[in-house]
C-alpha cells in the first residue's frame, strides 16, 4: 500500500511507520522535523499543517491508498487537511485518545459506545481542553472526509522512543537508586498498552480498510502499581527501596497526581482511570504483549541515554517530581505518629 503518515517521527507515529516499512509498504511522511527522527525507507515531505499552502503541496502529492493521523490536536488544523486529502486516498485513520471519552477516567467500563465531548469539527484551541479537542478532531474526519474513516482511541502507551515520559521517569528515578516515594496502593491495578501493539494494529485495520473506531486501552489489570515498580528494580538492576505512602498523605502534602509521580491518580479522582474496555479491539485482532517486556525495552532504550538529555514530556506536561520534596515528605512519612 501506499500509505501518507502525518506526523511519523516520535513515540506511536514512529512505531506505525516502522510497522508499516516492516510490511514492504511504501510510506510517506509529512511534517515539520523538529522533533523526531524519520526512519530510514520513508519518504519525507516536509511541511507544518497549519499552512495552507504546505497542505497544498502535500495533497499534489498523492494519491494515497490511505492515510493516518498521528498528530492531530485542534478540529480546525485536522478539518483543513481533510479538506484537502479528502479525494486523494480512500481511507482515513485518525489516532484519537480515550481522553476525547466525556466520563473518562470518572465512571468504570468506557467503551466505544460511551458518549464523546461535544466539540464541533472546525473548532479552534480555545474551544477546551486536549480530551474535548480530540472529540472535535474525530468529527472533522468522520464527517468531513469523503471515503472510510477509522479512529483509534489508545489509553496510556508505554514503550521505546516514549516522548510522554512517565515510564521513563520511573525508570530513570528508580535506576538512580535509594529511598523511592511510591504513591497509593501497590495492589492498584493498571492498565497500560504498548505503541508497537497498537502499531501492529492500527496497519492491520489499515490494511483490511476497516471503518469505525476501536478503544485500545490494553487489558485492565495488566500489572499494578508495585508490579510496575517491581519490574524497573529488577530490570534496572536497581537497589532501590520503593517507599509506599498513600494517596490522602500525599494530598496533603501537596503532590500533584498523574504528573509529580507519574501513572498516580487517587481512586477518588479517577474511579474509572484503569477500567476502560478494549474488548472490541481484542475481538479484532488487538495483541497485547506482557508489561514487563515493554519496560524490558523502554530501558534498553533509554539507558545509553545520558540522565541530562532525557525528556520526561513536553514543556507543558512535564513529569517528575523535585528531588528535594521527594525527601521531604518521604521524612514527614517516616515522621508521623
Amino acid at each position: 500500500m501506499r500509505l501518507l503518515i502525518i506526523g511519523g517521527g516520535i513515540f506511536l507515529g514512529r512505531a506505525i511507520v516502522a510497522e508499516a516499512l516492516a510490511r514492504g509498504h511504501r510510506v510517506t511522511t509529512f511534517n515539520r522535523g523538529r522533533t523526531g527522527v524519520d526512519l530510514p525507507g520513508t519518504t519525507i515531505i516536509r511541511g507544518d499543517r497549519e499552512v495552507p499552502a504546505d497542505l497544498d503541496r502535500l495533497a499534489a502529492a498523492g494519491p494515497w491508498d490511505a492515510v493516518i493521523d498521528v498528530c492531530g490536536y485542534t478540529p480546525r488544523i485536522v478539518l483543513e487537511s481533510v479538506r484537502r486529502l479528502s479525494g486523494r486516498a480512500g481511507h482515513y485513520t485518525f489516532i484519537s485518545s480515550v481522553s476525547a471519552y466525556r466520563d473518562w477516567p470518572m465512571t468504570p467500563g468506557i467503551d466505544e459506545s460511551s458518549p464523546r465531548f461535544d466539540c464541533p469539527p472546525d473548532a479552534g484551541e480555545e474551544y477546551g481542553e486536549y480530551g474535548v479537542l480530540k472529540a472535535g478532531c474525530e468529527r472533522a474526519v468522520e464527517e468531513h472526509f469523503r471515503g472510510a474513516t477509522l479512529v483509534i482511541r489508545p489509553g496510556l502507551i508505554v514503550g521505546p522512543n516514549d516522548n510522554i515520559g512517565r515510564l521513563p521517569w520511573w525508570l530513570t528515578r528508580i535506576a538512580r537508586g535509594g529511598r523511592v516515594l511510591a504513591p497509593g496502593d501497590p495492589d492498584r491495578p493498571l492498565q497500560l498498552i504498548d505503541a508497537r501493539d497498537i502499531a501492529a494494529f492500527t496497519v492491520d485495520q489499515v490494511e483490511r480498510g476497516t471503518a469505525g473506531r476501536f478503544l485500545t486501552g490494553g487489558v485492565p489489570g495488566n500489572t499494578t502499581f508495585g508490579g510496575l515498580l517491581a519490574d524497573c528494580l529488577e530490570i534496572t538492576g536497581s537497589g532501590a527501596e520503593p517507599v509506599w505512602v498513600d494517596d490522602g498523605f500525599l494530598l496533603d502534602h501537596d503532590v500533584r497526581p498523574w504528573t509529580e509521580l507519574p501513572l498516580w491518580l487517587p481512586e477518588a479522582q479517577g474511579p474509572g482511570v484503569w477500567t476502560h474496555s478494549s474488548a472490541k479491539a481484542l475481538a479484532a485482532g488487538l495483541t497485547c504483549r506482557p508489561v514487563r517486556e515493554s519496560v524490558r525495552d523502554t530501558w534498553a532504550w533509554l539507558k545509553d541515554i545520558p540522565e541530562e538529555r532525557r525528556g520526561f514530556g513536553p514543556p507543558w506536561l512535564r513529569h517528575g517530581i523535585d528531588p528535594d520534596k521527594e525527601a521531604r515528605i518521604l521524612a514527614a512519612w517516616d515522621a508521623r505518629s
